[in-house]
């Protein structure tokens, strides 16, 4: 009844979201009576042994480390696969995002496994794992069990969180895996990817998101402004990004990226539906919109109506004001 989970790293860190998955994967397996593995990949000299070993505080009691292509589905695919079935894991979890569906994706074909994907929650019920997914545009919530082996869970981005639960090093077992040829055929030229001020929107604890509601692609100079004196990004709606006023990277919604800050603050937002999945799990939300009926405010933990032309510029200032105090 153990877990392997896929970490990914980048610069001599590990991805939050991929800690987060570390972390449930473990207090899963302690429930299940098993344990948390973890499998990280990579190249050269970017995998040292207290890198590794590290995992043992979010939980890991192995790191399988393989050396191979990092940031490339394929190559993780062949690397969980042989862990799989070599070391017998009932099941995988991944934390999100677009690489870990892509593996989840590829690994479930290969072993024709059970997959579920956009989790929010996983729970022990009866000795095996159940998943929590949402339905029908959020709007219910459906539990998944798993009848063969393994399981596949994919989580919905920043579904889990990461907690250290142990001062533990992680036994490091490197693994020798012979890549199948397709496995080969992409390679990476560069690493790299647009960010709204800089910050991955997906690890940011403040975002500053812009709607229609500010009127063009100039409005979204107030929001950097407000996230800068923040300290956060700049997030976007899909409408707004389909018109050209700001980059695909800072989407969030349905068909963007789902993010889980600590402060979400929505300008010029109206709070459709298809944005709500996105952004819905933020610790506070907080909506500045000119109609005091947009079902922004329906969810919003603080809603102001008015003119954002006037109310961020006044926020920025203030916020500034408060930090050279």
């Amino acid at each position: 009844m153990s877990i392997l989970v896929y970490a990914l790293h980048y610069q001599g860190d590990f991805n939050k979201n991929s800690l987060g998955a570390v972390s449930e994967a473990a207090k899963l397996a302690k429930e299940l009576g098993g344990e948390c593995g973890a499998v990280v990949v990579g190249e050269g000299d970017d995998l040292s042994d207290d890198l590794c070993a590290s995992l043992g505080r979010y939980g890991a009691s192995k790191v399988y480390r393989a050396r191979a292509p990092e940031g490339l589905a394929q190559p993780v695919v062949d690397v969980m696969e042989k862990v799989i079935q070599e070391n017998g894991f009932r099941y995988a979890l991944f934390g999100g995002g677009l690489l870990g569906f892509e593996i989840g994706a590829g690994l479930t074909a290969r072993l024709n496994a059970g997959v579920t994907m956009e989790v929010t929650a996983v729970k022990v019920q009866d000795g095996k794992l159940v998943a929590e997914r949402p339905i029908l545009q959020d709007s219910a919530v459906v539990d998944v069990g798993y009848s063969g082996e393994p399981g596949i869970v994919i989580g919905r981005l920043n579904a889990f969180d990461a907690r250290e639960s142990g001062d533990g090093a992680a036994e490091v077992i490197d693994v020798d895996v012979e890549l199948q040829g397709h496995s080969t055929k992409a390679v990476m030229v560069e690493r790299g990817e647009q960010r709204g001020a800089d910050v991955n929107i997906e690890d940011a604890e403040i975002l500053v998101a812009g709607g229609r509601g500010l009127g063009n692609a100039e409005g979204f100079e107030l929001c950097e402004s407000l996230a800068e004196a923040l300290g956060g990004a700049v997030a976007a709606t899909r409408a707004v990004v389909d018109a050209g006023w700001y980059p695909y990277a800072a989407q969030i919604g349905q068909t963007g990226k789902t993010v889980a800050p600590k402060l979400y603050l929505a300008a010029g937002i109206s709070g459709a539906i298809q944005h709500k999945v996105g952004m819905q799990s933020s610790e506070n939300i907080v909506a500045i919109n000119k109609d005091p009926n947009a079902p922004i405010f329906e969810f919003s933990d603080l809603g102001v109506v008015g003119d954002l032309n006037k109310i961020i510029p006044k926020l920025t200032e203030a916020v500034k004001a408060k930090k050279v105090d």
